[in-house]
């Protein structure tokens, strides 16, 4: 394990990330912001959600330093509409918005990069059927798509749980997702379909599957990697999104995005509080998802190294 750190260290992309601050910080935030989100029952400075703490009286308080309004450092940004500490709810809300993200890109890479490496490899009728079936879901906005497939879901399991509805919304989320990296992995494949190395492994009789799986698949993964660091960010904000329309997250496991439509309500009354801080949150992870996948995609082309 510390042998691979230090060449990945030594690596043409250790120095790029090492020379580049952007990625440096990008990369702090979003570990900053993992590292709450898994050990959120440590680092909170409470249950949220744990509804025998919950009390009343102090809801809607205005945060910590605004003790003039009635704040209090026991809550450092405030308390909801139910009383619930801002900061712990902004932090097991992240918790959830990263595993929805995380599961959807990698349920979409898994489909994605299966069904490219077919149609790649295989062409003919396979190649036709597999990326006509990607122009029509081209064709639809991913967040109608998982707004469609979202809404079904509920009504056909109204009383489902929560890993029910998780388990609909990652699955909405994907539907559309998985489109590009077949699309990217179809195109890579078609270029290392008529290499050498393949044609010599097809002359020696090995397995189309192995071929793919072997030798095609390591070839084509620098795409796939970029793409779905940048994807995780895209995740995690459809699924705010379908949280804050109401189909998303169940109410009593809120993520980001429900933290922000309960805000929603408050906010021209004053308390934007509990709006805001999951907003700034939401806005964190994705801008430091993105910037790192930003720095991927340079530091894998050979065309600027």
């Amino acid at each position: 394990m510390k042998t691979t750190l230090f060449r990945w260290y030594d690596s043409d992309v250790g120095h790029s990330f090492r020379t580049s601050p952007v990625a440096i910080g990008a990369a702090l935030v979003a570990l900053v912001c993992v590292i709450c989100a898994v050990f959120a029952a440590w680092v909170a400075p409470h249950n949220p959600f744990d509804l025998t703490t919950l009390e009343l009286s102090d809801a809607r308080l205005p945060p910590g330093w605004n003790s003039e309004g009635g704040g209090t450092w026991k809550y450092p940004l405030g308390t909801d509409d139910q009383g619930r500490d801002i900061l712990s709810a902004v932090i097991y809300g992240a918790r959830i918005s990263l595993i929805v993200g995380f599961a959807s890109v990698i349920l979409s890479v898994v489909v994605g990069v299966a069904l490219g490496l077919l149609a790649g490899f295989k062409g003919g009728w396979i190649d036709g059927v597999l990326m006509r079936l990607c122009d029509v879901m081209l064709s639809f906005p991913a967040i109608l798509v998982a707004l469609l497939i979202a809404g079904v879901g509920r009504a056909v399991f109204p009383n489902a749980g929560e890993s029910m509805a998780f388990g609909v919304l990652i699955l909405s989320i994907s539907l559309t997702g998985w489109v590009q990296y077949a699309r990217t992995v179809r195109g890579s494949t078609l270029v290392e379909r008529n290499k050498e190395y393949v044609q010599a492994a097809r002359v020696t009789g090995v397995s189309s599957l192995s071929i793919m799986r072997r030798h095609v698949l390591p070839n084509v993964l620098g795409p796939v990697m970029v793409l779905a660091t940048i994807q995780v960010a895209t995740a995690i904000i459809t699924e705010a999104t379908l949280s804050f329309l109401g189909v998303g997250a169940p109410p009593t496991s809120p993520s980001l995005g429900t933290l922000i439509r309960i805000g929603n309500d408050y906010l021209f009354s004053g308390e934007w509080w509990i709006t805001v801080f999951p907003g700034v949150m939401l806005v964190l992870i994705a801008i430091s998802v993105n910037l790192l996948g930003d720095w991927l995609r340079d530091a894998l082309n050979p065309r600027l190294r």
